[in-house]
């Protein structure tokens, strides 16, 4: 994606919404369907896509609603949804014949002809709009801090982070991990080193969670409802998130990637305490000391509110919240059958392979 895409996304997805319609409004116990045992039923699909940013841009400031007057203004100023989001980069050109292949090792943009695996916008599912809660227009999902943006990194999450960075660098063709030592340990060393997204064994930026925030495509969430048990199907890679109902937690050396999840019930509000995670959770940078705690209200047959907290102390300095609309949708959850297509991750640890017989022959 160019660089000022996801920018102009970011900074204008609140008065795109103005385009669509669609807000949370105030609960009425008449629209929310129950189960027979009288709690509210939130079972069904949904469709998690959304505009709004997860973290807010920083023109915003600490400023988490906009007024009508103040969306209409940024969305004349913005132009049309067509002009925003058909920007004449790479990622909206055609990827198919009669156009050319591209050159040897790509041509070094981030769009289809990029890169090994880029994608065009064919493949992003991003949603139409934003969203509302109590007619407020939102500029990010996170809600506190007050600037609308994760808090800082602790020293130990920075080094961390910075060690990480450094076993990531573009594609230049040559085993740059060998330059100063031919017997140095790399980042395609082995299938266990490579992100758990690549090789198919969780989805990316924590669309199964906890928390379970919208991702680039793939963001259908089917729940399924029992008295004693919630199951939260995703999309993307087909996890399933199973939520034991005033259950203990499982004790604290039984650890699962997306955590051990219980829920129980505050009046009409399903509250799901998740802890037991393992070294790599789905949350990026976040820790096995992650705790989260969710809530989900049926606002009317049609909604729900998702609202969640983030605690990991050794990974960040405070806690974090944030909140934003689960939409119902008449589409289906199928199967993502992602490993059996994942023939490139064969490739990618053969030719890592061979670019390190190539620098230990040139040496």
């Amino acid at each position: 994606m160019s660089s000022r895409l996801p920018v102009m996304i970011g900074v204008l997805a609140v008065a795109l919404a103005l385009l669509a319609p669609g807000a949370v409004a105030q609960q009425s116990d008449a629209d929310i369907p129950r189960t027979p045992d009288g709690r509210p039923d939130l079972s069904g699909t949904y469709d998690i896509a959304t505009l709004t940013p997860l973290q807010r841009p920083a023109e915003f400031g600490d400023k988490l609603v906009l007024t009508e007057e103040e969306a209409a203004e940024l969305a004349a100023g913005a132009g049309s949804l067509e002009r925003i989001f058909n920007i004449p980069d790479e990622r909206n050109q055609e990827s198919g014949p009669p156009r050319e292949a591209p050159p040897v090792g790509g041509d070094g943009s981030s769009g289809a002809a990029g890169n090994v695996g880029g994608y065009n916008s064919f493949w992003i599912d991003r949603g139409s709009a934003a969203f509302q809660i109590d007619g407020q227009w939102r500029t990010s999902i996170i809600t506190d801090p007050s600037n609308g943006r994760q808090p800082s990194l602790t020293a130990d999450a920075q080094a961390q982070l910075a060690t990480l960075a450094g076993f990531f660098r573009p594609n230049t063709g040559t085993a740059w991990w060998l330059e100063d030592d031919l017997n140095a340990p790399g980042p395609y060393d082995h299938p266990e080193g490579r992100p758990l997204a690549e090789r198919c064994l969780m989805g990316f930026g924590s669309t199964a969670g906890p928390p379970m925030l919208p991702v680039l495509y793939n963001n259908l969430k089917r729940i399924v409802q029992t008295e004693d048990t919630v199951v939260i199907l995703v999309e993307m890679v087909h996890d399933a998130r199973i939520i034991r109902m005033n259950q203990e937690h499982a004790p604290p050396e039984v650890r699962t990637w997306l955590g051990d999840s219980v829920g129980r019930w505050e009046g009409d509000t399903l509250v799901v305490d998740t802890t037991n995670f393992r070294d790599t959770p789905s949350l990026g940078q976040a820790s096995r000391n992650l705790h989260v705690v969710e809530r989900f209200t049926r606002v009317d047959a049609d909604t729900l509110l998702y609202q969640f907290t983030v605690e990991d102390p050794t990974v960040w300095t405070a806690p974090w919240s944030g909140e934003y609309v689960w939409p119902a949708s008449e589409n289906k959850v199928y199967e993502y059958a992602c490993h059996e297509a994942n023939y490139s991750f064969g490739g990618i640890l053969r030719g890592a392979r061979i670019l390190e017989a190539d620098a230990r022959e040139a040496r």
